[in-house]
């Protein structure tokens, strides 16, 4: 650390987020910044400052041959990869407006998308992927060209008979070209991001080159960073987090980043690439905690005594270095237990790690007590897409894990009506596109952006203690509204009550009062007893009503899929408490009644 060095890029001199690289590449042409897996060699390949400014330009000229006009909007549908970065620098070095796509979500919901912001070129990964796609989108679509990024035999057919689509290969010029300069307005639209709101349809939130900028920069004032550091990006580039603080912030800084090949593989590449940042939502800290509880169950005694008593004492040490407890006799026993049991699984991470940003839902504190206790350095963070999207996050130096940090430099907040936090700074969005009543609703006339989170705040510090908006936060931090896709579940006759669940879980579940008058039909086409209570439980019930909450939310985003259903004939009723006087489910107390039934769901 004490070689490590800072060369920081300023929101002044940079300007727009492409005149951010382009101060990058003349800073540090020589220097690491990209390192990636080429799926066709079998080899990590590394690219320099420089090399990525060259391969800029080259897409830069793709994109100027297809007639597009500064303000036009294009979207890409990639891998975390260097040509994600790449094609974003393009586009937004030519004036263009980006709009990032889910590589897995639904062809009918990205169809949606791409009509809504009237995207004019969309870049794909492969020709499965737009055949998928090509179905979905209508006849009158401003579509007019399609690039595939991958090579394929397939590839140069699909063209063929496809007059949108051309492949990136038999485009893209071999000769190194220099990017072209712009000067461009920082306060213009650069990204279009869509989001899950309030109706089953995302909204599209409108950030300028400064909104990001400004957060990346913030950021670095709570955060220090460093030219040497290496961050492991494996959250998409289609999330707000992973761009702001995963790819314009180490383009700020002089950090390089390497792109992890898969979830599945991400084990193996944190030990392979040893990051020493790294960006996440809770779901992936809770799958390491999983494996790590897992595995000592398995253990003797001895072993699991010895796991203890290293969390224990570690997070004494940290409580200690916080500067929230004294000396303790147990602290002397750190050294012993960090090399029986800590260093062994920080070395599953690289060894390297020294922050671990945790973000996009709530982080379980249970989970937070163990990584830090074996010297993880985990900060929780807080924000949502409408404020580009960081609000605050722990310093390493003040952290503590119930909250989520301390507001970034420049923006403010504060608590409004209902306990509700309200955000005010330079990272709040334009607004939602075409959508005025709803940008409306959400930035009051003195600028506040109401979060619809409830919460306290202390020594600086932001504690969320609700959720004034009915929406769940799954942990890899997608939010899904809940009350409209009810309404449209229980558009079924099966269905008489329903409510889904999945607040700080990986996935949706429901829990569904089937309608006593249908459900006998139900059991018999399924070849069973509908006298039977075990009947409710069977696999072949449960898989027929998953299959008609899946026909009911076809209009969803992709992501707000329900997975597991428990399903129960005692209707809700306000004289059982489950039910208002006004008719409304009492969400808490049917949790409760339940609780049984909806953990075996994420068992």
């Amino acid at each position: 650390m004490n070689q490590w060095s800072e060369d920081l890029i300023s929101v002044e001199q940079a300007r727009t987020l492409d005149g951010l690289f382009q101060q990058r590449v003349k800073r540090s042409p020589d220097r690491l910044a990209y390192r990636h897996y080429d799926r066709h060699t079998k080899a990590w390949q590394d690219l320099s400052w420089q090399e990525m400014g060259r391969r800029v330009a080259r897409w830069q000229a793709v994109l100027k041959q297809q007639g597009l006009h500064p303000g036009d909007r294009v979207a890409l549908s990639l891998r975390n990869s260097p040509d994600w970065v790449a094609f974003d620098q393009a586009s937004l070095g030519l004036g263009l407006v980006v709009v990032p796509l889910y590589t897995d979500d639904r062809p009918d919901n990205v169809a949606y998308i791409l009509q809504d912001a009237a995207v004019k070129l969309l870049l794909v990964q492969d020709s499965a992927r737009w055949k998928r796609l090509a179905r979905a989108i209508p006849a009158d679509s401003p579509l007019q060209r399609v690039l595939i990024q991958d090579s394929s035999d397939g590839n140069g057919g699909l063209a063929a008979s496809d007059a949108r689509v051309r492949r990136v290969a038999d485009l893209m010029p071999a000769q190194d070209l220099t990017m072209l300069p712009r000067h461009g307005d920082p306060h213009s639209l650069a990204s279009i991001v869509y989001t899950s709101g309030t109706t089953g349809r995302p909204k599209g939130v409108m950030l300028s080159h400064h909104n990001m900028l400004s957060i990346a920069h913030a950021s670095i004032t709570v955060i220090d960073c460093f030219q040497e550091d290496q961050f492991l990006s494996f959250l998409p580039l289609s999330h707000t987090l992973e761009r702001t603080a995963g790819y314009y912030l180490p383009i700020m800084t002089g950090s390089s980043v390497a792109y992890s090949r898969s979830i599945g593989q991400l084990a193996e590449d944190l030990t392979l690439l040893r990051p020493t940042v790294l960006i996440a939502v809770p779901r992936i800290f809770e799958r390491v905690y999983g494996r790590i509880t897992s595995q000592m169950q398995k253990r003797t005694l001895l072993p699991r005594l010895l796991f203890r008593a290293a969390v224990r004492v570690g997070w004494l040490r940290f409580e200690r270095s916080q500067g929230r407890v004294g000396l303790r006799p147990s602290l002397l026993l750190w050294p012993l237990l960090d090399r029986l049991v800590a260093s062994k699984v920080t070395a599953r991470l690289g060894g390297r790690l020294r922050i671990a940003v945790s973000g996009g839902a709530p982080l379980s504190a249970e989970i937070a007590r163990l990584f830090i206790g074996l010297g993880i350095p985990i900060l929780q963070g807080y924000g949502l897409t409408e404020s580009s999207p960081v609000v605050s996050v722990n310093p390493l130096e003040d952290n503590d894990p119930s909250s989520v940090g301390v507001p970034l430099r420049g923006v403010e907040v504060r608590t409004g009506e209902d306990d509700e936090l309200l955000v005010r700074g330079p990272g709040v969005m334009l607004g939602y596109w075409n959508n005025h009543s709803a940008t409306a609703k959400m930035i009051d006339q003195e600028g506040w952006l109401h979060t619809g989170d409830q919460a306290r705040i202390e020594n600086n510090h932001i504690y969320i203690t609700g959720r004034i908006k009915d929406i769940l936060v799954l942990s890899n931090g997608e939010k899904v509204p809940p009350g409209d896709m009810e309404l449209a579940i229980a558009l079924d006759p099966l269905v008489s009550q329903v409510m889904v669940l999945g607040e700080g879980r990986p996935y949706l579940s429901a829990l569904v009062v089937v309608d006593a008058d249908h459900w006998p039909a139900l059991a018999q086409d399924c070849g069973l007893d509908p006298m039977a209570r075990e009947s409710l439980e069977h696999h072949r019930v449960t898989g027929a009503v998953l299959h008609r909450i899946k026909e009911m939310l076809k209009q969803f985003p992709g992501y707000a899929k329900v997975r597991r259903v428990t399903l129960l004939l005692e209707p809700w009723t306000v004289e059982n408490g489950m039910l208002t006087p006004t008719l409304k489910i009492k969400r808490a107390q049917v949790l409760k009644h339940h609780q049984a039934a909806v953990d075996a769901m994420y068992q």
